[in-house]
């Protein structure tokens, strides 16, 4: 190619990025789309879902009146977790149970001071609980056997069981066990994904419908130049939009951020790759925006939540749906997102995962590509 040529192209691809820009500042749909959406969408993630149970009601049915008997109720009572609803009789709280008013029962039943007079050890409680929310009835059973445990430590403390093995947990990362921690950056993903193919997903649509395609045709410019002259205006809106959320994310739900700049920075670029193009392809193939936004949200919101393991553990999905997930670019990024808040810089992983995301961006770009024809057909 000749330097004039060179020249040529390069000044017709600065142009076509300072009129791409230009239509940005002048279409406010953008801006709320890389802005607003993501803090809406931020805010209602952040604040609506949470895995954590800290106060769990239940009835605690008490049949004795003897002291081991009240002790151990006390315990209860005492507990930061449970919120208590007294009776005297199962049969008072059972109604309650089963019209969710309250998630389990604990029965001290009638012998259970004997027991415990005779050998702590052997003695027993019964625990009830509402299986209609796993995650509930497991946090009631694990939370009453907390105070179980406390309460009999408690009472043996003079002559303590010889236990052989002494078990104590230490939690990586997240040693408070924080479900927000790892929701934030998982959702970041699903916003992130949404937004950067809407962003895309409009804008030849757009140019179709205001009939301002046909201008760009008559002009010498490229395929190539084109596509990523569409393309990287939308990719700095989008790492505003990331650069964005990390701030919400840190400074204001508190999620510890341990990795590097730089790493997030290179991990959201990659990202930004298969999101925009998939956008663009959307674009190209539709030429229409309501259809484009449709098919944005079908292809781009919906794998995002469904099948990047936010959410839903992928190895326990069907081994079909896990082979799916593959092409799902979001199943790469909650790793990596999660990791540079939480653990640090993991770069074998990032690498990993980088390069999955820019090969699945260079399928896009490529059938973009072969689907936009410079032509009025």
């Amino acid at each position: 190619m000749s330097p004039a040529a060179s020249s040529g192209r390069w000044r017709r691809f600065g142009a076509l990025l300072v009129k791409e820009s230009i239509q940005i500042v002048r279409d406010p749909s953008s801006i709320l789309i890389a802005f607003v959406l993501p803090l809406i969408l931020l805010f209602l993630f952040g604040y609506g879902i949470s895995l954590d149970t800290n106060l769990v009601r239940v009835g605690l049915v008490v049949e004795a009146t003897d002291a081991p008997s009240q002790s151990l109720a006390g315990s209860f009572q005492g507990s930061r977790y449970f919120e208590i609803v007294p009776a005297q009789d199962r049969r008072e709280v059972i109604p309650k149970l089963i019209a969710g008013d309250i998630r389990g029962i604990v029965v001290i039943p009638e012998n259970f001071g004997a027991e415990v007079a005779h050998d702590p050890q052997s003695a027993r409680i019964q625990v009830i609980t509402d299986a209609t929310n796993p995650n509930t009835a497991k946090f009631v059973e694990n939370y009453a056997r907390g105070v179980w445990q406390t309460w009999l430590a408690l009472r043996t403390q003079e002559a303590p069981p010889q236990a052989p093995v002494t078990l104590e947990p230490r939690y990586w990362f997240n040693p408070e066990l924080t479900s927000r921690y790892f929701l934030v950056p998982g959702s970041i993903t699903i916003i992130m994904a949404l937004v950067g193919t809407l962003l895309t997903a409009l804008v030849v649509a757009r140019e179709w419908e205001r009939g301002t395609m046909e201008a760009l045709m008559a002009t010498p410019i490229s395929i190539p130049e084109l596509i990523f002259g569409k393309l990287l205006p939308y990719f700095a809106l989008g790492l505003g939009a990331m650069a964005m959320c990390t701030a919400i994310a840190v400074f204001l739900f508190g999620v510890p951020f341990r990795g590097s700049f730089l790493a997030l920075v290179i991990i959201s670029s990659a990202f930004l790759v298969p999101a925009l193009g998939q956008g663009l392809l959307i674009s190209s193939a539709t030429k229409n925006q309501f259809i484009a936004s449709q098919v944005a949200l079908l292809t781009g919101f919906l794998p995002a939540v469904l099948l990047s393991g936010f959410i839903f553990e992928i190895s326990s999905m069907p081994q079909l749906v896990q082979w799916i997930t593959y092409i799902v670019p979001a199943r790469y990024l909650v790793p990596s997102l999660q990791s540079v808040f939480l653990v640090g810089d993991i770069w074998p992983l990032f690498l990993r995962d980088i390069a999955r995301m820019l090969a699945i961006g260079a399928v896009f770009l490529i059938f973009t590509a072969l689907t936009t024809r410079k032509s009025l057909e």
